[in-house]
This record gives C-alpha cells, sequence and structure tokens, in this order.
C-alpha cells in the first residue's frame, strides 16, 4: 500500500516475547489483526515501542517480514530503519524497502550525535538511496539530541521525506516546523498526550502508543478532530489522558506491555536492560485501567 501520509492514529507496535525471551510470532499476528479490526491508519514496527534495540539484525528482519505478511497491504506498513550509523541505516532502509515497507522511520543518531551539517547528510543520504517515502524522528529524549529547525526546514524540501514524528513534547519546537507542514510534509505526534495540540498546527495525527491498548478509540479521537468535530475529540482525549500519562510512568514500553498483559492481551515480557513494573506502578496502572474500563 502507497504511503500517502494519511491522516489517523499509526499504531507505534510493541513486540510480543515469549517467557524464554524469544519473539511470539502467534502473538503478534493477534496484535495486527486487533489493530486493522479496530481501524488503525497504519502500523509502525521496530520503533521504539517495539524495544529494536535489543534485537539482533535477523530477528528485525523476521519481525519486518512477518508484519508485511500478516498486513497484507491493508493499512501501510512503516518500518523503524534508523541508526546511529548511516551506512547501516541505508543498508537497513532498502533491505526493508525491498521486503515491502511502506515507508521508513529514520531517528536521529544517538550517541555520537552531530552537528547540523551532519545530522543533515544522515538523513539525506539515505532519502537518496530508497524510493519510498522516509519520516523523520525526533525523540532527543531518547537521543540526546534534537533536530535542529534549521534541518527539518531543508529536509522538509527533500522529495523523499515526508513527514516527521515529533516526539519532544516541545511545542515551542513543533510552532517553529509547523511552516514546513504541507500537502508534502506531514508532522504526527510521537507524544499521545499532546495528539491534539499538534493537530491544532497542522499535524496530521499521532504515532502512538496508547493506540496497542485502545486502537479504536485513538483512531477516533483522530478523525474526529479531523472532521472538525474538535469538541468530540477534546472530550475523548481528556478521558483518557490519565490512562495516556499512565503509559509513560515508567520508560516506555515497560508499561504498555505490563497493561497489555493485564488485559489478556499476551505482550509477554520485555528484554533487559527492560524489566517489569514496580510493584508501586503495577498496582497504579491497574487502577487506571480498571477506572478506563478495561478491567
Amino acid at each position: 500500500m502507497k504511503f500517502n501520509n494519511p491522516i489517523g492514529s499509526i499504531v507505534a507496535m510493541i513486540t510480543p516475547f515469549r517467557e524464554d525471551g524469544s519473539v511470539n510470532f502467534d502473538a503478534l499476528t493477534n496484535l495486527l489483526e486487533r489493530q486493522i479490526a479496530a481501524k488503525t491508519d497504519g502500523i509502525l514496527t521496530l520503533g521504539t515501542t517495539g524495544e529494536y534495540p535489543t534485537m539482533s539484525h535477523e530477528e528485525d528482519a523476521t519481525i519486518v517480514a512477518h508484519t508485511i505478511k500478516v498486513v497484507n497491504g491493508r493499512v501501510p506498513v512503516i518500518v523503524g530503519s534508523g541508526s546511529n550509523c548511516t551506512s547501516t541505516q541505508v543498508e537497513k532502509s532498502i533491505e526493508y524497502q525491498n521486503m515491502g515497507a511502506d515507508a521508513l522511520l529514520l531517528i536521529s543518531p544517538y550517541y555520537n550525535k552531530a552537528n547540523p551539517e551532519g545530522m543533515y547528510r544522515h538523513f539525506a543520504e539515505t532519502a537518496d538511496r530508497v524510493k519510498i517515502p522516509c519520516l523523520l524522528y525526533n525523540v532527543p529524549g531518547r537521543t540526546g539530541c534534537s533536530i535542529p529547525v534549521s534541518v527539518v526546514e531543508r529536509l522538509s524540501r527533500h522529495p523523499n521525506i515526508t513527514g516527521i514524528k515529533e516526539a519532544s513534547g516541545d511545542m515551542s519546537y513543533a510552532m517553529k516546523i509547523a511552516h514546513c507542514v504541507g500537502p508534502d510534509f506531514a508532522l504526527y505526534s510521537g507524544n499521545d498526550d499532546i495528539t491534539l495540540p499538534l493537530m491544532s498546527i497542522g499535524g496530521s495525527g499521532v504515532i502512538s502508543v496508547f493506540a496497542n491498548v485502545m486502537p479504536a478509540v485513538c483512531h477516533q479521537i483522530v478523525t474526529d478532530y479531523a472532521a472538525g468535530n474538535h469538541a468530540q475529540a477534546l472530550s475523548s482525549h481528556l478521558k483518557y489522558l490519565k490512562l495516556m500519562n499512565g503509559l509513560f510512568m515508567e520508560v516506555n514500553p515497560i508499561p504498555v506491555k505490563s497493561a497489555m498483559n493485564m488485559m489478556g492481551l499476551n505482550a509477554g515480557p520485555m528484554r533487559l536492560p527492560l524489566c517489569e513494573l514496580s510493584e508501586e506502578h503495577t498496582a497504579a496502572l491497574r487502577a487506571t485501567l480498571k477506572e478506563a474500563g478495561l478491567l
């Protein structure tokens, strides 16, 4: 399916594991089908929520192949192919394109970081080498660096860079890049709690952790706002804001996988260095899920 900057909710999929740490492909199939049944507008695999830093390249490729096969063109599949090594990012991007990915998510180079020109070349070189759309991923809380506004401005003019997942939580930053948004460059919230504020400045929706738990609700919030039903969207957003925030009471994806396991969705454990939710937070999350009518 061609990726045309859809307006909606794109789920940042978890990766379900078995107790022995292996990928649970049966559970992954069920979770993907659950998303599609709930009218999720797109699937992101191998994002932060999918625990890709703890998986081998071979596992990454197997998960991508399985996801593309199960989804079977019903919604776009976006694959996180980013790396802090530009040549590795190019290699993985070409591989996932050839496997049938509809778009790619490219994170800013973490740990080694980069100056503005190096940051620009990191993204542009990858976009030059593939034929499917590329989305920038700005998440300084994870990477230790933000994509400079000037670099976003330059990259927004690249014919194969079609948008950004903005996960800094900084509305001032979002406002500074809002003028880049248009038919050829989309803005997606990477933070569920500020989806509507970002849509108010031209955003197309959210790449969502919350959608793992309540995919239909997340889809409807974005759909309502895009259709002009702002009051209804805001009402639903505020109704579930406590749960959205609760899914970040510890580092993502620990809380969301814990919530899914409580709901019987078989997300399985995390891989180290991530581990189970603390007892205090487990009790708080369970109470929040009950309050939301999910338990």
